[in-house]
């Protein structure tokens, strides 16, 4: 970002405006600095707000047309005195003046409905930078809101404001054109208002102020502290009494209560959506899950067309397109099936469950909460949730990640993950289940593909646990991310991994994708990391043990630079037979004729 800088305005064809635009590059000309001042229409049925919101367009356009630059914006009655150093080259994101030209002393957010002045303010050539006026650009263009810009740049501000970084102009650095020819020491901006604003107020989309729209719930406020306070009880249980503790808090609901286990509950990502819009992505993903597709579709618009989706709102839009593909694709009347959902977009291990089980059953997939209480016949299937199970519940290949659980031993049990589980089952009281298998293994009879040449590189998976570990990459690695729940996603993610020398995860189920197809691949975790996946570690030898994989335990604890490990002891060639494959495809089918018996009944 060395190029000199680029200033931009527009003003419509009227006498006071275009006088302004004439002073404004005599202005700029005399300072030195480049700049685009565009003159615009003003359509017979246009007012001043329409006029405004053209300003989210044409800053997006400049910067398109200056990819390398830094781009300032100046409404055209306003002025520079001078731009100094620190703000000509500033090195944030975004630079500009807080809303009102405030004191940061003084402004408070949490009681404004907006951040930034917008004025005067620039953007870097960054790509965060970018992306929140290529945001505002593009819900300015989808948008049927009156609203003016400011609406806009104040939604992709609460959209990307946790990965901008931003400089704010003193207030001392302003003053009114009605006092300017006497400008106070350190000031360069010259204000100009014409005086529409408050003619408008009213009639143009607002914002409520940040505090009210990013308050924790009562109900997210409530589950935190009964989370905890459930942690600190079962601390003071001996670990005998755990089990059961646990099973009373499943049947009775409490789990899915403190663990947000419905699709519905506000994340801390969400914490800048409007309780609004927050109702809007609940009732999305409800919809998702009726199959109501109209509804959805008419929702989902209104979703998009409203503000700018943070990552968390586009991250719950991609869980509700994948539910929703699941629940409308098939033959016949939908199967329920419970698997993990959260967290969103999806976790790729969870969500393979009900892409195999639709792929075999040829039947629509229509998603059971697992916390939930299921009194209607319904499938459990691939994942650690046999703690989960009800009496309800047909099991095909589900595992548990810790042996100190108890099971429901009246569910009807076809197949569990492997031995371990088995182990678990019978302590509970269950049958003595001898057939195994993870349905994960089935996934490359779901998505047909062939390892061809490979490009001489290691693809790394973190599971999403170790999101935080700040892992070093060799110069021949790549990160994928294992963030992939709709069936395109998992498609996509796969193809990726084919064409890898090795895969180095932490995730489970990637890993027994790659046992699946026949990619080299280590199982590790990382240092300091070590306890962040539930469980005990079980999971894996459950998993290898039950398809005849044999001296596969829990996973290797390398440090976080992986530069510096020798991968290949680590590394497990495998391509499972089909016999094994048979036997899980054949399990599924079994299960699922058992749970078509009881729904029809």
């Amino acid at each position: 970002m060395s190029e000199a800088p680029i200033v931009c305005s527009f003003h419509t064809p009227d006498d006071y405006y275009r006088a302004h635009g004439d002073r404004l590059r005599r202005s700029l000309d005399a300072l030195g600095l480049e700049h685009v001042i565009r003159e615009v229409d003003k359509g017979a049925d246009q007012d001043w707000a329409d006029v405004c919101r053209q300003k989210v367009a044409f800053l997006w356009e400049v910067c398109e047309a200056n990819p390398g630059r830094r781009v300032f914006w100046l409404d055209v009655d306003c002025d520079l005195v001078s731009l100094p150093d620190s703000v000509r080259h500033f090195s944030a994101d975004l630079v500009g003046f807080q809303r009102g030209f405030g004191s940061p002393m003084t402004i408070g957010y949490d009681r404004r409905t907006r951040f930034w002045e917008p004025c005067f303010f620039g953007i870097s050539a960054s790509a965060a930078g970018r992306r929140f006026i290529a945001d505002a650009a593009a819900l300015e263009r989808s948008s049927t809101l009156k609203a003016t810009d400011d609406y806009f740049f104040e939604e992709a501000w609460r959209a990307n404001a946790h990965r901008l970084s931003f400089q704010v102009i003193p207030s001392i650095a302003v003053v009114s054109r009605a006092v300017h020819g006497a400008t106070p020491g350190g000031a360069f901006f010259v204000f100009g208002s014409s005086g529409n604003v408050a003619e408008f107020k009213g009639r143009v989309a607002q914002h409520e102020r940040a505090a009210e729209s990013g308050r924790q719930s009562p109900l997210a406020h409530a589950r935190r502290a009964g989370l905890a306070a459930a942690k600190r009880l079962e601390r003071t249980v001996p670990a005998g009494a755990q089990r059961s503790l646990r099973r009373v808090a499943d049947s009775m609901g409490v789990t899915a209560v403190l663990t947000g286990g419905g699709l519905g509950g506000q994340s801390d990502d969400l914490r800048f959506s409007s309780p609004a819009r927050q109702a809007i992505v609940t009732s999305l993903l409800a919809r998702a899950q009726s199959g109501d597709v109209g509804a959805f579709a008419a929702q989902r618009a209104a979703l998009v067309a409203a503000a700018v989706l943070t990552d968390a709102e586009h991250a719950a839009l991609d869980a509700a397109d994948a539910i929703l593909h699941h629940r409308t694709r098939g033959v016949g009347a939908p199967l329920p099936l419970a698997w993990w959902p959260r967290p969103f977009p999806g976790n790729f291990g969870d969500w393979l469950s009900p892409m195999i089980v639709g792929h075999v059953s040829g039947r629509p997939i229509a998603l059971q909460q697992p916390t939930a209480k299921k009194a209607r016949a319904h499938l459990v299937g691939l994942g650690s949730i046999g703690r989960f199970v009800e009496r309800t519940s047909t099991v095909v290949g589900t595992g548990v990640s810790s042996l100190d659980v108890e099971l429901a031993a009246r569910a009807t049990w076809v197949s569990v993950r492997g031995p371990l589980t088995a182990q678990a089952l019978r302590s509970s009281g269950g049958p003595d289940v001898e057939r195994f298998g993870d349905p994960g293994v089935l996934v490359r009879r779901v998505v047909s593909l062939e390892r061809a040449q490979t490009n001489g590189r290691t693809a790394v998976v973190r599971h999403h646990a170790h999101v935080r570990a700040p892992l070093a990459l060799a110069e021949d690695m790549d990160e994928l991310s294992v963030l992939a729940g709709h069936p395109h996603r998992i498609e996509e993610l796969l193809a990726q991994l084919m064409g890898y020398d090795r895969v180095v995860t932490s995730a489970m189920h990637v890993m027994i994708a790659c046992h699946s197809y026949g990619i080299p691949c280590a199982l590790v975790t990382f240092e300091g990391f070590e306890d962040a996946v539930h469980g005990s570690g079980v999971k894996y030898e459950d998993y290898a043990l039950g398809v005849g994989i044999h001296g596969l335990r829990e996973p290797t604890v390398v440090g976080t630079d992986l530069s510096r490990i020798d991968l290949d002891p680590l590394t497990l060639d495998v391509r499972l037979g089909e016999d094994v494959l048979d036997d899980v495809e054949g399990a599924i089918r079994d299960a699922v004729a058992t749970v078509e018996g009881r729904l029809v009944a």
